[in-house]
């Protein structure tokens, strides 16, 4: 798990602050200090996903890509993620969200989009589609 963490830390930018970007995605992620000497292809789903978004915040990224990554994961793993990536965007990073989870990544979005087919049919800010009742009822299933 830490040389996976490492790898991620390789542009140089993040070089200098390696120790430090260790410890901050430690406090977002404390099972993988937990599994910090594991091997990660040993790990669980969720934990292999955990650490897929950990190496990624070790390249200290201004911009996150994340498709689907609630997929497969238990709803306790998949709350817990939301909460992370929460506290990332808070942190400054910003985050593009591929989701199925539409309600969930809502919560924690500024701007949505929902697709069909490809194409944009609904977009607005986060506040917007969760209180448009007809979003809601076609789209989130309430």
């Amino acid at each position: 798990v830490k040389d996976n963490l490492n790898l991620g830390a390789f542009p140089r930018r993040a070089q200098k602050d390696k120790k430090e970007q260790l410890h901050h995605v430690f406090d977002l992620f404390p099972r993988l200090l937990e599994r910090r000497k594991q091997i990660a292809r040993t790990m669980s789903g969720g934990e292999q996903q955990m650490l897929a978004i950990a190496r990624a915040l070790m390249a200290k990224p201004r911009l996150l890509l994340l498709d689907e990554p609630s997929l497969g994961l238990s709803p306790v793993l998949s709350k817990e993620l939301f909460n992370t990536l929460e506290k990332i965007s808070d942190s400054g990073v910003s985050i593009l969200l591929v989701e199925q989870n539409a309600r969930r990544s809502l919560r924690i979005s500024e701007r949505g989009y929902l697709l069909e087919n490809g194409n944009i049919t609904v977009e607005g800010s986060a506040e917007q589609l969760r209180n448009d009742k007809t979003i809601t009822e076609t789209y989130l299933g309430v």
